[in-house]
């Protein structure tokens, strides 16, 4: 059975679609914005994604940006949005189809079922990422160091699996509150520094000369294996 991450700020859409999908086998998940889709698929494992563009808090392409840092899940845009400008933002930035309302129920199910045969053939191998003095694996969500299991909070762990998907990039202090808190904590950095001083006390070999988890003055975090 396929899990279905749907994306939309309809509730009357989302009710239909979460009842009809799962008449037709599937296990149904909803999200009425951006940031809470992008928790929820972090949260648990999802097969598919069915985004709408036309979201509250987040634009659909920033969502789909958000996810293909870190997931190769497919991704169906579902929009009302019809000009071939938005179809290639939204393609471009990593979305696997383009369903545009009013639509069939018949033609998103068939585009599940292609979307999702397409996953199971090509399936995403999680890294562990390897450093000198630690390694993160992704499929697990666990980190080792000296031989030993590290113990992080959930928030600990959102914000180091973001850096170290994009390993040697810069990550903005406002895309990892925004991804790990939600839009209103956009501005509140000092979370970030608490929790990153906690990352490099458990994770470091000598905090105050981090190797691994940079900061950025004042634009945000980098990290390095």
């Amino acid at each position: 059975m396929s899990t279905v991450l749907i994306v939309d700020d309809e509730p009357q859409l989302l009710r239909a679609l979460q009842i009809n999908l799962h008449a037709h086998g599937y296990t149904v998940l909803t999200a009425a914005d951006g940031a809470t889709a992008l928790r929820m698929a972090a949260a648990h494992p999802v097969d598919v994604v069915v985004l709408d563009l036309g979201l509250p808090d987040l634009d659909g392409v920033d969502v789909i940006r958000g996810l293909r840092g870190w997931t190769s899940v497919p991704i169906i845009v579902l929009s009302a949005r019809h000009s071939s400008q938005d179809k290639v933002l939204a393609l471009d930035a990593g979305a696997d189809d383009y369903v545009t309302k009013p639509f069939g129920l018949d033609e998103l199910l068939a585009r599940l079922r292609a979307a999702t045969r397409r996953a199971q053939a090509n399936p995403a191998e999680e890294p562990t990422v390897q450093t000198a003095d630690f390694s993160v694996d992704l499929a697990n969500k666990r980190v080792h160091r000296d031989g030993a299991d590290v113990r992080l909070t959930p928030t600990e762990w959102a914000i180091l699996e973001l850096l170290v998907r994009s390993p040697g990039k810069l990550i903005s202090q406002q895309f990892i509150l925004t991804e790990v808190w939600g839009p209103a904590y956009a501005k509140e950095t000092h979370y970030l520094r608490v929790y990153m001083a906690q990352l490099r006390r458990k994770l470091e070999p000598d905090q105050a000369r981090p190797r691994h988890l940079l900061t950025e003055a004042g634009m945000g975090y980098r990290f390095e294996p």
